[in-house]
This record gives structure tokens, sequence and C-alpha cells, in this order.
């Protein structure tokens, strides 16, 4: 089907979009359109699970890119920018509220919000971003044929590679640490990722979930292990301090898969790029609003991790970083 709000005007911009993007992840397809520039006014629900630097990132990532493509927000581009604090009965009202609105197309930040919004919303396109495992969500039915109105860009981790970086860094490692929410599919796919990738290197992974995240510190404290790894679970990020507290007091390091948890102080960790998540998420939301279908869009995936370290957490934290990681590591903090 092709969506009845499609604009003229938004193909040749989306190719502006996808030139600006470049980065880590695999980029869709053109699909063909031959209008000329961005000119016709675009509508877009925006809604971020909460605040944190990672989502916070995804979403301005978002609006970056349309800038590019030449919507700007009060000339040609009206966005509803809504942030559910972590609450499912707000992200519900929010969806509830996209659903009977006259915008062209949602963007989803994190897996709660865009299954929030594929419930209720099936008569225009949805893109997400920051979701990990969209299939597993029930966002879509294949990663590289989706159905319905949904498409978008996963952050999956690359649990293997942070599983040999922290056996790197610590090569008598027994024990890694994984507080998770229980409420996030993403965070369960994660744990099973990285115990798969955990056993052959003789590594076991130790958890404890939690529900909100007050209770991050306590969770962490319950772990008694060698190093602690610190997910793309979006409630134990947002208070990713509490984790790095414990490692300190224990001397045991923290390892984290976002940048900005490791300027906050975990000691190192291959991070997703989440600016550049909005900025391919920007890029799909245009062409679907061309007149794309879904189906003709893979859900994209990063290919490519940076490696961030901060030599003074690690040292709060009881470690030493190898030369090797750090003459490895795209930035140090």
């Amino acid at each position: 089907m092709k969506w009845s709000r499609a604009l003229v005007g938004i193909v040749a911009a989306s190719s502006l979009a996808l030139a600006a993007c470049g980065g880590g992840t695999d980029t869709p397809a053109d699909n063909g359109g031959d209008a000329n520039g961005a000119g016709e006014e675009i509508s877009i629900g925006i809604v971020n699970l909460l605040s944190h630097p990672a989502l916070d990132a995804a979403q301005e990532g978002f609006i970056e890119a349309l800038a590019d493509a030449g919507y700007v927000e009060g000339e040609n581009l009206t966005l509803d920018l809504q942030n559910a604090n972590n609450d499912q009965s707000t992200l519900t009202n929010i969806a509830n509220t996209f659903a009977n609105s006259d915008a062209d197309l949602f963007y989803a930040i994190a897996t709660p919000s865009a299954q929030s919004l594929a419930q209720v919303i099936t008569d225009r396109p949805i893109v997400f971003a920051a979701v990990t495992d969209p299939v597993e969500a029930g966002l879509v039915a294949d990663w590289e044929s989706p159905d319905a109105n949904v498409t978008g860009v996963s952050d999956m981790n690359p649990m293997q590679a942070q599983m040999e970086l922290i056996q790197e860094v610590l090569p008598d490692v027994q024990t890694v640490g994984i507080v998770y929410s229980s409420g996030e599919v993403n965070s369960e796919v994660q744990v099973a990722e990285a115990e798969e990738a955990a056993g052959p290197l003789g590594i076991e992974i130790v958890t404890a979930t939690v529900t909100n995240s007050s209770e991050v510190q306590q969770a962490a404290q319950s772990l008694d292990v060698d190093a602690f790894l610190i997910p793309t679970d979006n409630t134990v990020v947002s208070a990713a301090e509490s984790v790095i507290q414990i490692g300190e007091q224990r001397g045991v390091p923290v390892f984290a898969s976002d940048e900005s948890t490791m300027e906050r102080g975990a000691a190192a960790g291959l991070s997703v790029n989440y600016t550049q998540q909005g900025r391919d998420a920007a890029a799909l939301a245009l062409e679907l609003l061309g007149g794309a279908e879904p189906s003709s869009l893979p859900v994209e995936t990063q290919k490519e991790f940076d490696l961030f370290v901060n030599e003074t957490a690690a040292e709060s934290q009881g470690v030493t970083l190898p030369e090797a990681v750090i003459e490895r590591a795209a930035k140090q903090f």
C-alpha cells in the first residue's frame, strides 16, 4: 500500500538525508522517486521513552538529518515532541493521542515506545531507533522484509566483542554482572546474547533485574562479580552512576555499551552510535513519506562499533587498561 499521506518532494529529500548519514549502519535503497527537493510541509510525532544521553542523541540526530534534507521546524516541518519519562501509562496516552493526530509519520525512540505506537497506529508509517531486536519485540515479522507500517534502526549490542574486550582487560575474569530491566525485551535479548558469547570464553553471566531506576544500585550491590557490563538498557543507563559507584567501592571495573556511559565513568566499552541511529532513522522516514513500502526498507543495523575508554575511571575501579586497548580507542575520556 502507498501511504495516503505521502508527500510530493519527499523522495528527493530523502536522498540528501541518506548522503548525510554515511555512518556505520546499512542504508536503505533509493525508491526511485523523481520529485525535486524539500518543499511540502510535513508533520512528525516523536516519542522518547525517557531522557538520557543515548536516547536524546537519537532524537537530536533525527532532527538534524531532517534539517540537512531541507526540513526545518517552524518552516516546513511540524514536530510534536513527547517524552514518556519511562512510564508505560504515559506511553499509552501518547500513542493514543498520536493515533488521533494529523501527523504524517511517527518516530519512536526505544523498544517500549515503538511497541506502544505500533499497537494503535496502523494507517501511517512508524520508524524506530534504539530498538535491539524488533522481531523479538513484535514490531516486524522479519529483519529484511518488515511488514505492516513499521521499520527502523536496531541498536543490537556486539556482545561477542564486548566479552572479548572484558577478557582482554581482565584475563582472569570469571563472572560478569549485568543489571537489567525486566520490562525491556531489548535487555532480555542482550542478556541471552551475552550468555551465548561468554560461555566459550569461560565467563559466567550473573544477573539482577529491576523495574525502575531507583532499584539499580541495590541490584548492583547484590552481585558478587569480577566486572559489570551495562547493556543498552534504558532504565539502567539512566542510573548508570549507581553501578559505577559500586564498581569504585569494590574495585570492580564497569564496562558499558554507549559512549555517554563511558564519559560518565565506565572504564571502557564498544559503543552504539545513537546520533547516527537518529540520522539513519530520518533517512528511512523520508523514504516512507515519499511512498516507499516498509517491506522494501530492511531494518538497519550498526556494523562497526567504536571503542571508548576512560582511564581515570578504570583506575578508580581498580584496573589499568592495557596499552593495546587504549591505542585502539576512538576516544578517551
